[in-house]
């Protein structure tokens, strides 16, 4: 693919974050992991089935980890918190890879000073850290985290916002996500929706105008 090319059909580029720009996905999985260590559990879930989880909706994971472990006593929130504060200690540790094919993409994009924005429900702490160790992710220069909006995704009002403050009349705006909510987001927004996700459902199947299986299959 003419990556050039490709990129100049669009004038604004809308991402999420977590497991599409940065390989958090494993982390996430990690910090369940240890949550529930610390609860003297083994989550003994495959990582394609947490991503499944992780993809679907927003109770999967919840839904899935009460089904496995009936005796577990605290509520949820207080389980979350746990999990994020475990979340938190493994990316302080520097241990977070680009996805690939994002430097290629975010460089290209830069390069042809493109509008771009991520709208991601990461809070902006855990994004500062993120971006403090990954530069490439300094090129793109408006951010929407969780701080920034009320309904959370599959609702579309991140995105939005982002195209509220970052477009223009006839732009043609185009969105990456890698799960089924934030597919659904994207496609309550004038924006081309593009799924990137080798563990999801075909896109026919998803109502999805395109997919790839990584990001790096449009930086080729």
């Amino acid at each position: 693919m003419n990556l050039m090319k490709w990129i100049q059909g669009f004038d604004l580029f809308l991402f999420d974050f977590d497991g599409l720009l940065v390989n958090t996905e494993k982390l996430h999985y990690a910090a369940y992991v240890r949550m529930m260590e610390g609860r003297g559990y083994q989550l003994n879930w495959s990582f394609p089935r947490f991503c499944k989880a992780a993809h679907t909706n927003s109770v999967a994971i919840r839904e899935g980890i009460y089904a496995d472990f009936p005796a577990l006593d605290p509520d949820w929130q207080t389980l979350y918190n746990e999990k994020k504060r475990c979340y938190f200690e493994l990316i302080s540790l520097g241990k977070i890879d680009l996805m690939p094919g994002v430097h290629e993409l975010l460089s290209e994009l830069d390069k042809h000073k493109k509008r771009r924005c991520v709208a991601t429900n990461s809070p902006f702490e855990q994004i500062q850290l993120i971006r403090a160790q990954l530069p490439i992710l300094r090129t793109i220069p408006h951010w929407i985290t969780r701080e920034d909006y009320e309904k959370p995704k599959p609702d579309p009002e991140c995105y939005l916002r982002a195209i509220e403050l970052h477009g223009k009349p006839g732009d043609r705006i185009v969105g990456f996500e890698d799960s089924l909510r934030g597919l659904k987001a994207l496609q309550g927004t004038s924006a081309l929706p593009i799924l990137i996700s080798d563990v999801l459902p075909s896109p026919l199947e998803l109502g999805c105008s395109l997919q790839f299986a990584s990001l790096s299959s449009i930086s080729m």
